[in-house]
């Protein structure tokens, strides 16, 4: 088993303002069940659901953010959990486009490409692997998701969640695994050590332009879609 520890470029957990939440959140003095399910719950709920400026981008960043997608809380949450010791890597995949319709509309999801760089995480425990996903949603916006979609609650994609149970998500840790986005993926680019790897060798093709349009102008749009359906504000209909 590779088990990396260590700090990288993209998990740096020496930051002053990680090492803040770490000691403000005392985790490095629970047992270890309770490190992963609190570092899980805050990644999942006090991280909320948005689209930060890229993937590749430093776990301080998408704390100060206090915001982030699949990629980005997947760093923080290896980030965190490798500061307290708890073994964890990267599995890196693509996903279809339809899972983020809703969250993104109109031309710049026409524009899009049709898959999506993605990965979990994957967390040593009790001397097996885990596969963690279920954090990418906070319960906030997926409650309104099922309150919006209740009359689907089955083969739902769409709105950053693609499930055959969107009722009844495997969202809660509870020593397993867990997931939100597992019935969009299309390929599998396998486990890599870290995310510093992964993106090394796989990152989402926009060229200069479509890059910055994303940066400026369709991020933007798509975090205040999300904040409408979370405020409960969003027009009905998918």
């Amino acid at each position: 088993m590779t088990v990396l520890i260590t700090e990288t470029k993209l998990m740096n957990y020496s930051h002053p303002g990680i090492q803040q939440l770490l000691r403000d959140r005392q985790w490095a003095l629970l047992p270890v069940k309770e490190q992963i399910l609190q570092i899980y719950n805050f990644v999942r709920d006090e991280i909320k659901f948005g689209y930060n400026r890229a993937d590749v981008i430093q776990a301080s960043e998408i704390l100060q953010d206090g915001y982030g997608q699949c990629n980005t809380k997947g760093i923080l949450f290896m980030t965190l959990l490798s500061a307290v010791g708890i073994p964890c890597r990267m599995h890196g995949f693509t996903i279809d486009k339809e899972l983020q319709k809703g969250a993104m509309k109109g031309w710049y999801y026409r524009l899009s490409p049709q898959e999506i760089i993605h990965s979990w995480v994957e967390v040593w425990y009790k001397d097996k692997w885990l596969n963690i996903e279920g954090f990418i949603l906070d319960i906030a916006y997926l409650s309104r998701l099922q309150d919006k979609f209740a009359d689907c609650p089955e083969g739902f994609c769409g709105y950053g969640a693609a499930t055959n149970n969107l009722s009844n998500p495997e969202v809660y840790w509870d020593e397993g695994n867990t997931y939100i986005q597992k019935e969009g993926i299309v390929q599998d680019f396998g486990i890599f050590d870290s995310p510093d790897d992964f993106f090394a060798v796989h990152r989402q093709k926009f060229g200069p332009l479509r890059e910055a349009v994303f940066v400026y102008i369709v991020r933007h749009l798509m975090n205040r879609n999300v904040s409408k359906i979370r405020q409960g504000t969003a027009a009905t209909g998918a």
